[in-house]
């Protein structure tokens, strides 16, 4: 593989791990990732697909979010309305409404394109409430995000040339100054 492959598969690691250990994500729960590979690659958003910085990102991912047992949505571009490619077990499991579309790489992106054609029942969903999210290239993902989104600010704060955001969700509090919280 390349150098900017390897470059690109560190970040994105480095990215998720750090995630990982401050969200307390459990088997089970959802990542959204949402990814421009043109922003990954030095380009524009939606001009400068990436294949390689898909494969990247994906090979720094898919082993770690399965072997913790937690489920992968990705964010499609705008031209899908931010459709999401998850395993059908996921939208069976959280009762999601599939939608029938097939990612490409200019209608969907090249970072849907690739989970799709590697999943094992790929399904396509409008919407999810995802309990974190990874957001590369600022590809707006916070609307698939569980209601109380907490930043968390990793060290690695690029992948290639994109800028990444990455969050944490918790439950609402509720009930006012007498209420009481557990930690």
């Amino acid at each position: 593989m390349s150098e900017f492959y390897d470059k690109v598969r560190s970040e994105a690691q480095a990215v998720l791990l750090e995630l990982l250990d401050v969200a307390g994500l459990k088997p089970g729960n959802i990542l959204v990732v949402g990814c421009s590979t043109s922003e990954v690659a030095g380009g524009t958003i939606g001009k400068n697909c990436s294949a390689e910085a898909a494969q990247a990102i994906y090979d720094a991912a898919a082993p770690i979010l399965q072997e913790r047992g937690i489920y992968l949505a990705a964010q499609c571009c705008e031209h899908l309305n931010r459709a999401l490619v998850v395993e059908r077990a996921c939208a069976e499991k959280y009762g999601l409404d599939e939608v029938c579309v097939k990612p490409q790489p200019h209608a969907g992106g090249s970072w849907a394109t690739k989970v799709y054609g590697e999943a094992e029942d790929p399904v396509m969903v409008e919407s999810i409430r995802a309990h974190a999210g990874i957001d590369i290239g600022l590809t707006l993902i916070g609307m698939h995000l569980r209601p109380v989104a907490v930043p968390v600010r990793t060290v690695t704060r690029k992948i290639g040339s994109a800028v990444v955001v990455t969050a944490r969700t918790r439950p609402k509090l509720i009930g006012g100054e007498r209420a009481k919280y557990p930690d």
